[in-house]
């Protein structure tokens, strides 16, 4: 029974109706026994200043999640980081300090690493190209490199900005040979989507070069629906296919830790 003494937590999105963290959240503080929710909150672009600055006001709020397409942004309004967050550019957790301080973090890149590794995938020595250098996109870069890919392709729309991130994610991880490119599907071990193109019926691919193989792994970031027009293009081809849900559940635990409902890990 929610309460004057139940600790709200939230996620904001644009649009909300496809988000799965409130189950998996609210599945865990109902198995830790913890007077907590975890609400989902439709916050278009526009209104997100004015929902940051009211989050400071609100005692009773823990903290929130960010996802699609609130991640980067976030980021300006925090008042400290951790983690790899500032190089990635992004947060898509914040932690509401009693005075009102908000903490942000970027978990993406080890949820979606041990995801896969959940599903015994070792990318290491792998080529690897990545589609999308936004939010989620560049928390993969990172995660990707740091899990020891050979080679990773940035591949986005805008050039300019998977060149960034290239250089960003080269300069800490030197021993990666990471350029921003074209996807050359045939030739990769490892073929990620962090897009949003999928999230909505009637989205286009998010590449065009649909060569996929027997033997390549094939992921997408989205977690709905399970199977993407993305995956299931891969998947027709005899590719290996990892959906987006994985991502989540490995990071939940994570995110209850950072914005303060858990205690943290060791």
């Amino acid at each position: 029974m929610i309460t004057g003494h139940t600790k709200l937590y939230g996620i904001v999105a644009d649009p909300i109706v496809h988000v799965k963290t409130p189950e998996e959240m609210n599945a865990l503080f109902a198995a830790e026994g913890m007077d907590a929710i975890l609400v989902p909150m439709h916050m278009r672009p526009e209104g997100l200043q004015a929902f940051m600055t009211a989050a400071r006001e609100m005692r009773n709020l823990g903290g929130f999640i960010a996802t699609v397409p609130h991640k980067p942004a976030c980021l300006a309004f925090c008042d400290r980081l951790v983690g790899d967050a500032e190089a990635i550019g992004a947060v898509n957790v914040i932690r509401r300090e009693a005075d009102g301080t908000l903490v942000g973090a970027m978990l993406d890149g080890r949820g979606f690493i041990s995801g896969l590794v959940a599903a015994g995938i070792d990318v290491a020595g792998m080529d690897s190209c990545l589609l999308g250098a936004g939010g989620a996109g560049a928390a993969i870069a990172f995660a990707l490199a740091e899990a020891g890919v050979a080679r990773l392709t940035i591949v986005n729309r805008s050039h300019e900005k998977a060149a960034d991130l290239a250089r960003r994610v080269a300069e800490r991880y030197p021993g990666v040979q990471v350029t921003a490119g074209e996807p050359q599907t045939a030739r990769r071990d490892l073929v990620v989507n962090a897009t949003s193109l999928g999230l909505r019926a009637g989205d286009a691919l998010p590449l065009d070069d649909l060569s996929f193989r027997p033997g390549q792994i094939v992921s997408d970031a989205i977690m709905e629906p399970a199977e993407t027009r993305f995956l299931a293009e891969a998947r027709a081809r005899g590719a290996r296919i990892q959906p987006g849900r994985p991502m989540l559940k490995h990071q939940i635990r994570l995110m209850a830790e950072h914005m303060g409902a858990l205690p943290l890990a060791g």
